[in-house]
């Protein structure tokens, strides 16, 4: 069964920035809070990208966890949990003849773990 009658209200464009920004709220809501130590890091980072590449329509995911961070974990038990400042995170959606690239970064301007879309073409 097709989909499609679900999202003939938005253009192909908005459907490929949907699916992008949708997996980016996944990722978010899933992960932040996850127990992270420099050990653990990359295959968190795996693990990240093999789910959320299960989404409908995404083609690739790419997480960075921010190992600077993670180093300055001073307590005894050398790990801290996850948060939004810690992740460098592009998702891209391709849907029909659409791609978009959906990031999540920390932005020192504003202070601020910010996801937008950075490219459609």
């Amino acid at each position: 069964m097709s989909d499609e009658k679900y999202f003939q209200n938005i253009t192909t464009r908005e459907r490929a920035i949907f699916e992008g920004a949708i997996t980016m709220g996944a990722l978010f809501h899933q992960f932040v809070g996850t127990p992270v130590s420099m050990d653990s890091a990359p295959s968190l980072e795996k693990a990240i990208e093999e789910s959320l590449t299960l989404q409908p329509c995404i083609s690739s995911v790419e997480v960075r966890i921010d190992r600077e961070m993670l180093e300055k974990a001073e307590n005894e038990y050398e790990y801290l949990s996850l948060s939004g400042d810690m992740l460098d995170v592009k998702v891209t959606s391709v849907y029909q003849e659409t791609r978009v690239v959906v990031r999540m970064h920390y932005i020192e301007e504003l202070q601020y773990p910010l996801m937008y879309v950075e490219e459609v073409d």
